[in-house]
């Protein structure tokens, strides 16, 4: 994606109908964060319906100022002749001086955004700019509890709500309190999804199985039977350090044969700011145990390899919108371990006790989340760990669940999945992808829905030719309790 000449971009879709263009203010879709990754999932497979401009973020972007038209990538890599996707990479978050500008020389029909709403304070304030001319809608991330209210006015901002979990659509119309929503209308639901085309089980009847058992054989992985897989960033919430020490006290359980034939390998930074120093950690915490890390960044297929080659992934977050590793892994056809939260619960297959799926009519305010465990029964490729309820806050965040796995409860997994063996795992991984793709967590399934919630968008939208600006600094609301357990079972049950 190179260039900074700007060739004459296509208006027309296939069928010879003229596109709406979509500005979208999100990481940029070049990065490899979650939200980037999705940008870009989302944009390239609705090309033949949209164009495409982003606001491309990044700290310290070292591309800022620049303009790049990755149109002709986009088209050669699909094979067609009418992607238009443009980005303007920005510092941090960008302004609002940066938007006017881009507004004027691209002259969008629909403003999105797709990340947290407080890092983007300054367009919520100037929604009353957008919404006469163009709807301003909103890829919610949010999963955690209780019911963010102080994010009531940015919600309320938007034309469109759309939801990445089942969670996260239940408290988009639980906090909306002063207009409530129509489904289908301005609320609906598009979960994210995978490609199954880059993340994909391998076989010995494979392709390209010889270069994948060279990758796994000059590393030496193929000396273990277990592998333990965690793809994320080494910061607090995905709870890493965590994840060490529940593999700690699992090798303990072990025999020294075993645990001799167990490994843990880290696919993220050894040290962060915002998280710990795993080197200093793993010597202190596991001396006499396999723990590795993969050795930076990787290319797409070497990334599918080492979900391949893993006995299971592992993401113990204690928040987590939806968890992009979770679902990499499920289409590699690789079990996963995760925390009973957020868009995590969503990927595990839960279902009643009469064995139907919880669907997203079952979230409400008097059940928001499957993390009280009224739900025990999930697919065979999952192995949830229950949270255990804190309630953190701060200035940005009055108050949020620190939803932290039990670390005794989480080794107890983790010895499950080495006791049953990699050709068990391997059936269980597999019966996980056909799920997945069946229940539309692909991205050919995400991309319809989101093409389908802006097209209902487009055809309601009305200009706001009237408004009440609303402040992101000074919410007015009513509060709900939002909690995910009942106090009067609780109270029950404690003075027994």
């Amino acid at each position: 994606m190179n260039g900074i000449e700007l060739p004459k971009l296509k208006k027309l879709g296939p069928n010879g109908v003229k596109k709406k263009k979509i500005l979208l203010l999100s990481d940029d879709m070049r990065l490899h964060s979650g939200v980037g990754t999705m940008s870009k999932e989302i944009a390239i497979g609705s090309v033949n319906e949209f164009d495409w401009v982003q606001i491309g973020g990044a700290i310290n972007h070292p591309d800022a100022g620049k303009v790049f038209d990755v149109s002709k990538d986009v088209n050669r890599e699909l094979g067609i002749d009418h992607a238009s996707i443009k980005i303007y990479p920005v510092n941090d978050y960008g302004n609002a001086e940066i938007l006017r500008q881009i507004m004027s020389i691209e002259k969008p029909d629909a403003i999105m955004h797709f990340t947290d709403p407080r890092f983007w304070g300054w367009l919520y304030n100037m929604e009353h700019e957008i919404r006469q001319h163009m709807p301003l809608t909103y890829l919610n991330i949010w999963d955690d509890l209780p019911y963010p209210h102080w994010n009531e006015n940015f919600y309320e901002s938007c034309d469109l709500l759309m939801a990445i979990s089942k969670q996260t659509y239940n408290i988009n119309n639980n906090v909306c309190s002063r207009k409530p929503r129509k489904e289908g209308i301005d609320l609906t639901y598009v979960q994210h999804g995978i490609s199954e085309d880059k993340h994909y089980p391998i076989t010995e009847d494979s392709v390209e199985f010889s270069e994948y058992f060279n990758f796994v054989t000059e590393r030496g992985y193929d000396k273990f039977d277990t592998i333990f897989f965690f793809n994320s960033r080494n910061i607090r919430r995905k709870s890493v350090s965590d994840l060490v020490l529940a593999y700690r006290l699992m090798c303990d359980s072990l025999k020294k044969s075993e645990s001799d034939k167990c490994l843990l390998l880290l696919h993220t930074d050894p040290v962060d700011n915002n998280g710990t120093d795993l080197p200093a950690l793993i010597k202190a915490l596991c001396p006499n145990y396999k723990v590795a890390f993969s050795g930076g960044k990787l290319p797409s297929k070497q990334l599918n390899y080492l979900y391949n080659l893993s006995s299971a992934t592992c993401q113990p977050s204690s928040a987590e919108g939806f968890g992009l590793s979770v679902m990499e892994s499920i289409m590699s056809g690789t079990p996963i371990l995760g925390t009973v939260i957020g868009g995590i619960q969503d990927q595990m297959g839960f279902v009643k006790d009469d064995g139907t799926p919880v669907v997203l009519e079952d979230f409400s305010a008097d059940w928001p989340s499957n993390s009280d465990g009224r739900y025990k029964n999930h697919g065979e490729w999952a192995f949830p760990c229950w949270p255990q309820i804190n309630l953190q806050g701060s200035p940005m965040t009055p108050y949020i669940y620190d939803s932290r796995p039990s670390i005794k409860d989480m080794a107890k997994q983790l010895k499950n999945i080495h006791n049953l063996g990699r050709k068990e795992l391997k059936r269980r991984g597999k019966i996980g992808r056909e799920w997945a793709i069946k229940n539309g967590f692909n991205a050919k399934g995400m991309c319809k829905a989101f093409i389908d919630s802006m097209k209902t968008c487009f055809d309601n939208f009305e200009p706001r030719k009237r408004f009440t600006l609303l402040s992101a600094e000074n919410p007015t609301h009513t509060y709900s309790d939002g909690v995910i357990f009942n106090s009067k079972e609780i109270f029950e049950e404690s003075t027994k």
